[in-house]
């Protein structure tokens, strides 16, 4: 508490690297705690997620990514684009200007060496989770993507309560080996139609295990997705849909779709 009280960081805490969001969760995420990152196909829950990791691999936190959904390769090609402001798809075509290809090989010399792992998430059993951890250097964070790709630790009866008990045993490791770990999640009972479509605990089912194991549920929502006439390109509302240490709410984003980059709105990184 002395500590926090002179501005150090409490030692339990992880920042995401957007500020507006540190604020709220009272510094970041925490250590042995289950968050979860939702949000409707096409929000940008991979990007966010991405973005999370590598600023905080920078900050020399050792980071893991397991990925169901990308490989390698394609993940660290969004790292590229991200990190140097650059079009993903003139990357990928080789198409870039002496001013792009000079960000593109800087952006790769910030990357190279950092603290962050990256491995397939193939969904056989809930023990490959545990295998990748004990396979790398003690991580800050894990990162899932997603939550429905990971097997269940024991047979289920059906896809909802292989769910249910793959949220209980997140938490449970989250706890057994003191780290953050931050699922992503789709919205298996999210109605796009209706007459508001924010992302709201109830659309996470897994017989209300999901929502009931998160310490922490942040669900995207961009209003251009449902009103393209209406929402501004890019304005993206981050909702804190359950925080069980501290107040919920929103924080601003804004998505850079060509960069696949998102950026804090009251606190841009420079």
């Amino acid at each position: 508490m002395d500590a926090a009280l002179q501005g150090a960081p409490q030692p339990d805490t992880i920042p995401t690297g957007f500020p507006s969001l540190d604020r709220v969760l009272g510094g970041g995420l925490r250590r042995q705690d289950l968050s979860i990152l939702t949000g409707d196909v096409g929000s940008g829950k991979s990007a966010l997620a991405l973005g999370m990791a590598i600023r905080g691999a920078l900050r020399g936190l050792p980071t893991m990514i397991l990925s169901g959904e990308m490989s390698e390769p394609r993940l660290l090609e969004r790292a590229l684009a991200m990190e140097s402001r650059t079009s993903v798809d003139e990357l990928r075509a080789g198409q870039l200007s002496d001013s792009a290809r000079a960000a593109v090989g800087a952006a790769a010399v910030r990357l190279r060496g950092l603290p962050l792992h990256i491995r397939p998430l193939a969904g056989t059993s809930f023990e490959e989770v545990v295998a990748a951890l004990d396979a790398v250097p003690r991580p800050g964070i894990l990162i899932i993507d997603s939550i429905q790709l990971v097997g269940p630790p024991r047979t289920a009866a059906g896809s909802q309560e292989e769910l249910a008990l793959v949220a209980r045993a997140l938490k449970a490791l989250a706890v057994d080996r003191d780290l953050a770990i931050l699922a992503l999640a789709h919205l298996p009972r999210h109605t796009p139609f209706r007459r508001d479509p924010r992302p709201r605990l109830d659309d996470l089912g897994g017989m209300g295990a999901v929502k009931q194991h998160a310490d922490v549920v942040l669900a995207l929502y961009r209003e251009e997705m449902y009103q393209p006439a209406q929402g501004m390109e890019g304005a993206t509302e981050l909702i804190v849909a359950k925080n069980r240490n501290g107040p919920t709410g929103f924080v601003d984003l804004y998505f850079y779709g060509s960069w696949l980059r998102f950026e804090d709105m009251l606190d841009p990184e420079r």
